[in-house]
């Protein structure tokens, strides 16, 4: 019978073998959180205790462990129009001013991340395609992505819960979504104006393709970092960037007190933060 016991000792090592890999930390309160979901995968792969588990967790060539543990281990709590106000920003602000002096005929390209199961990408493209003129005139690329796999697949079904979808307009609800049972499946036009993509951001290899984006929406992901991870977040966020895009992190988070190499914007709607056109 496999040893499911969890010592102080082996928490530690999880925790900073999961911090290297993710750039998430656990802290001790998550001690709870953390062991059963560990005990959950040791059962799961028949490993007869802690040490058998983490050896394999470290060693497997495929990482699918890996990846199957970071999908227990991380946080998808979201719904649709959440922190609006950062919605009208950019239709009402940021847009204007990229469009402005986006001379290139390039595509207009944001990224989210973490994508979560969705509803903010999706979120993003109703507003754009109800309440943003320039539509009409301008390529737009919506790429979303996140460390888990498992939720990227609820993401790309597009199926959501009434609770998910109780903030949207009864307009928007009627226009983009049809009712399936007690849930709501959203559009296969919005599902194909959206791009669902794998990424950790802590990991050089997976960000180094992402680049020429003229905003990034990066909401409450950084609160589980340490300073170090994201201080490195900034400035992959930086280097992803087109010269003064513009980056939008949740409402609880503030880019002043991780990086100076941000310019504040102030809008009437909200603050966010411009890489300047002028780069370092």
């Amino acid at each position: 019978m496999a040893d499911n016991t969890i010592s102080e000792e082996d928490f530690q090592k999880f925790r900073e073998f999961f911090y290297r890999k993710t750039g998430i930390q656990f802290e001790p309160s998550k001690r709870y959180f953390v062991d059963k979901r560990l005990v959950e995968r040791i059962e799961a792969t028949g490993s007869d205790n802690f040490r058998s588990y983490f050896t394999m967790l470290r060693f497997q060539v495929s990482g699918e462990e890996l990846q199957q543990l970071t999908n227990l281990m991380t946080v998808n709590e979201t719904y649709f129009f959440r922190e609006e106000y950062q919605f009208k920003c950019l239709v009402d602000s940021i847009l204007p001013e990229i469009a402005a002096r986006k001379t290139d005929g390039s595509p207009i390209r944001i990224w989210i991340i973490p994508s979560s199961s969705g509803e903010e990408a999706y979120s993003i493209a109703i507003y754009l395609l109800e309440l943003w003129a320039g539509i009409n005139d301008w390529d737009v690329e919506i790429i979303s992505s996140d460390i888990d796999t498992r939720i990227l697949g609820h993401a790309r079904q597009g199926l959501y819960s009434a609770r998910a979808v109780q903030q949207l307009p009864a307009l928007y609800l009627r226009k983009y979504f049809v009712r399936s049972g007690d849930n709501y499946q959203i559009s296969d036009e919005l599902r194909e104006a959206v791009e669902f993509t794998r990424v950790n951001l802590s990991e050089r290899a997976d960000t180094r393709a992402y680049r020429n984006f003229d905003v990034v929406f990066c909401r409450n992901l950084l609160i589980y970092f340490d300073d170090i991870s994201r201080k490195t977040a900034a400035e992959t966020f930086y280097d992803a960037l087109n010269p003064g895009g513009f980056i939008l992190l949740g409402h609880s988070e503030s880019m002043s007190r991780i990086s100076s190499i941000y310019k504040i914007r102030k809008f009437p709607e909200a603050i966010v933060y411009q890489k300047p056109q002028e780069t370092r």
